[in-house]
């Protein structure tokens, strides 16, 4: 059990990035952490997604 949410925090890092930067995507990034992330580069794309910048503000 010492392991197991430590371990658990670990798989969900790009899902909590995305969360903490309000990233626009971050329900789409749960969802390719959550189903693909126990494939290694299943959890490389999210975590890449979840670092990108989202939609640009354009000033008036």
């Amino acid at each position: 059990m010492e392991i197991a949410i430590p371990g658990i925090v670990l798989f969900f890092i790009p899902s909590l990035i995305a969360l903490a930067r309000g990233h626009h995507n971050t329900f789409a990034i749960f969802l390719t952490n959550f189903l693909l992330g126990w494939t290694v580069i299943g959890w490389i794309i999210a975590l890449i997604w979840s670092t990108t910048a989202g939609e640009r503000r354009v000033r008036s």
